[in-house]
Formats: C-alpha cells, sequence, structure tokens
C-alpha cells in the first residue's frame, strides 16, 4: 500500500486515530466496571464472592492505571485532538478543556488512592493473579481505613460524576447542537451536523 491509502493512526483534523478512540473506549468500559463493581461490593458478607469482587475490582483498577498511563503518552507524544468545532462558546471550549483535564488527573488519583488503601491495610495487589505488585505507601490501617479508604471512595465518585456530565455534554452536542462533536470519538455514528 502506498502512503494515500495506508490508514493513518493518528487524529485527523475531523476525528480522533484509531489508538485514541480505542483507548478511549476501553478505558470508558475498564472505569464503569470498576465503579460498579464497587460500589456492589462493600456491602456484600465476607464470602468468596466478595473476594473475587474485590479482586476483580483492584485488577481493573491496575488496568485503569496502565491504560491512562498509555492515552497520556500518545496523547504527550504529539498526538494533539481535533480542533473543538467551530463556533462553540469560549466557555464551553474552557468547560471542556477543563473537565479532559479533571478526567486525567482522577484516572490516576483514583486507582493510586485505592492501591495505597489496600497497602495500608496488608492486603497486597497481585495483578490478574499472578503478577504481585510491590506496596504503594506504608503499612498502617489506621492510616489506610481512616483516610486513604474514605478519600478513595469520594475520588471515586468525583470521576462518576465527571463521567456523566462528560456523556451528557456529548450527547447535548450531538443532538442539540449538531456539531460533530461526538463523532470526533464515535466515528461510526451517522453525524448530524448542520449543514
Amino acid at each position: 500500500m502506498d502512503d494515500a491509502t495506508t490508514p493513518s493512526i493518528a487524529n485527523s483534523a475531523i476525528t480522533y486515530g484509531p489508538v485514541a478512540v480505542v483507548l478511549h473506549w476501553l478505558l470508558a468500559v475498564l472505569i464503569a466496571a470498576a465503579f460498579f463493581i464497587g460500589v456492589s461490593m462493600v456491602d456484600l458478607p465476607f464470602s468468596p464472592q466478595r473476594f473475587r469482587f474485590f479482586n476483580w475490582h483492584k485488577w481493573l483498577g491496575i488496568a485503569v492505571l496502565m491504560l491512562s498511563a498509555a492515552r497520556l503518552l500518545w496523547r504527550a507524544s504529539g498526538h494533539r485532538p481535533p480542533p473543538t468545532p467551530a463556533g462553540m462558546p469560549a466557555w464551553q471550549v474552557a468547560a471542556y478543556r477543563g473537565t479532559h483535564i479533571a478526567f486525567y488527573g482522577m484516572f490516576f488519583v483514583v486507582p493510586l488512592l485505592g492501591w495505597a488503601y489496600t497497602s495500608a491495610v496488608g492486603v497486597p495487589v497481585v495483578f490478574l493473579g499472578w503478577l504481585p505488585l510491590p506496596d504503594f505507601g506504608p503499612r498502617d490501617k489506621a492510616l489506610g481505613e481512616d483516610v486513604l479508604k474514605p478519600l478513595h471512595a469520594v475520588a471515586s465518585y468525583v470521576l462518576a460524576t465527571l463521567v456523566v456530565v462528560h456523556v451528557a455534554a456529548a450527547l447535548k452536542h450531538h443532538y442539540v447542537e449538531r456539531d460533530g462533536l461526538l463523532v470526533r470519538m464515535w466515528p461510526w455514528w451517522p453525524s448530524r451536523r448542520r449543514a
């Protein structure tokens, strides 16, 4: 294939490239799964199911951390996002950028707090059941239970709130503004861009 027909993995002036799209949607699925497993496991009685949920939750958190690092490296290596739609109000552009900065921060803060919590209470993280990870912080049960666990929970809900706002804004841009913003990250969705 020549360069004219070779599909590009880079972002274009209109849409994100396939690498960015896959990282975005895979991260979205993992974050949603980790959140819902986390919410459902806290009230379970001590049982093999609770143990499985805790392990799955930790594995998902580590996967989110690794994918977030990959996504940040991809972005930092010169893969700039497509420009925002022409005519978008300045406050919406600022909100868009601020939300994305907050997302990147929470992608690291939430799993690192969870890892620090499990390290503090003396429960190791063994990724996928075979790769033991080092402790992320000192062993201090009081610190874990009284500080890190509540911080992890609050940060998780902050991230969930950001996700809801992000989805609502994307749908508003697609169905109300019809400015093609959603299609940039979902290239298979038929565009309803205004004529």
